[in-house]
């Protein structure tokens, strides 16, 4: 294989892996449509799940002119199988309550929020334009659940219980927001990929922060769950994606 081949590969595998964080995350939030709280947050979810897709849809359909077989971005995103997506597992962890669902949401932001700022530095100029795109409307997403996370957390006592028993719980999906591996090297070395070593150090400082204001207590659990790099879930996406690809699989030669 060449460099340039190589190259193109990782690129591949990178858009992908940025895809699928927003496409799963964006079918969950999208599950809260009508299910909302108040009307205000049932829509404000509903928007947000619409950005998280809309991002998704950019990377895919720069990922198909990239892998160049001629696939789509509704063949990447719905005829692929479940080990061949690469989201973290917390972006599938199921919604639970409002306050579960704010937590994933948070913890999320948090990471895209310095992620894709320094994404669109990126030597890839399709990269950097969706990056600085994405990042205007993660502002938004970060006020928005970082608002909510210290309502709250510094609310009532079942608000407080709820949210912290949330945080205890998801806080060890969050590692693999900064694992690299062959991808990240090789786009590196390009100057295309983001280094993430450095935006854990940003993330734990913004969370670190937010929790305190919210009263809430960091979990000091170092072991994290691990295994999306190579396509490894826990059991929730197989039940998401049986939901998300019913229509194309069962009627893969529908026109709409």
């Amino acid at each position: 294989m060449t460099e340039k081949e190589k190259v193109q590969n990782a690129l591949f595998m990178y858009c992908l892996r940025l895809a699928d964080n927003s496409l799963i995350l964006g079918h969950r939030l999208s599950e809260w449509c009508g299910h909302g709280p108040v009307l205000e947050e049932d829509i404000a979810l509903t928007n947000i799940a619409l950005d998280q897709i809309g991002h998704a849809r950019a990377l895919l359909q720069y990922a198909a002119q990239v892998e160049n077989k001629n696939r789509t971005e509704d063949d990447l995103a719905y005829l692929r199988k479940e080990r061949e997506f690469y989201n973290t597992m917390l972006a599938e962890q199921p919604n639970g309550d409002f306050g579960k669902t704010i937590v994933r949401q948070f913890f999320t932001d948090v990471f895209d929020y310095y992620f894709y700022q320094e994404l669109s530095n990126s030597k890839d100029e399709t990269l950097a334009a969706i990056a600085a795109k994405s990042v205007k409307e993660i502002t938004y997403h970060l006020r928005h659940s970082s608002e909510w996370l210290l309502r709250l957390g510094d609310g009532t006592v079942e608000s407080h219980e709820r949210v912290q028993k949330s945080v205890n719980e998801l806080w060890m999906f969050t590692g693999e927001f900064f694992e690299m591996n062959e991808v990240d090297e090789v786009l590196l070395k390009e100057k295309i990929a983001v280094d993430l070593s450095k935006i854990k150090l940003l993330w734990e400082k913004k969370v670190s922060e937010v929790l305190k204001n919210a009263t809430l207590v960091k979990p000091e659990s170092a072991w994290m769950q691990t295994g999306s790099r190579k396509g490894l879930h826990t059991e929730h996406l197989g039940f998401l994606l049986a939901e998300m690809q019913y229509l194309p699989r069962a009627y893969p030669d529908a026109k709409w």
